[in-house]
């Protein structure tokens, strides 16, 4: 019996080390957890309510796009820009959308462009692209985030 008392207190002592193990801080998770997002990629990409049935994230991309990009092309079809610019054929628009699912347009020219009155075109384009489609906003791990992107948006179909 003694023995057994003996061999206990022995295993007692050795199995202290099992619980004497390093906690990380709550910093190091943080760091550790932070370093391993993708702050590059959303989980869930922007959609209206056309695309809301697909289940695959590329094609519902690539219908968010689409849809967004005939609606900004419906909205310019009938517009001055043709007018004031015959040359102008294709424009790139830069479209921001918040977390709180509101869009912001803004035109994009190459940098060595003076041909162009950029006031005036984005004048033109702030008066024509409002009433769009309710949008939702892109997902990152449970939070709407805001993204951002360029679309082609052509003005003459010939």
């Amino acid at each position: 019996m003694k023995q057994y008392y003996l061999f206990l207190v022995f295993l007692l002592f050795n199995s202290c080390q099992y619980f004497d193990k390093q906690i990380p801080s709550e910093k190091e998770l943080l760091q550790k957890e932070l370093k391993s997002i993708n702050w590059k990629e959303v989980d869930e990409y922007p959609s209206v309510v056309d695309c809301e049935k697909i289940d695959n994230k590329a094609q519902r991309q690539q219908c968010f796009f689409e849809v967004l990009t005939q609606l900004i092309q419906e909205k310019l079809s009938v517009d001055t820009l043709s007018v004031l610019y015959p040359e102008l054929d294709t424009i790139e628009v830069k479209v921001t959308i918040f977390p709180n699912a509101t869009m912001q347009f803004e035109p994009q020219f190459p940098k060595d462009s003076v041909a162009y009155d950029r006031i005036k075109i984005d004048s033109i384009l702030k008066v024509r692209l409002v009433d769009f489609p309710k949008v939702n906003p892109a997902i990152k791990r449970g939070i709407p985030v805001k993204t951002q992107f360029i679309l082609p948006v052509i003005l003459k179909v010939e």
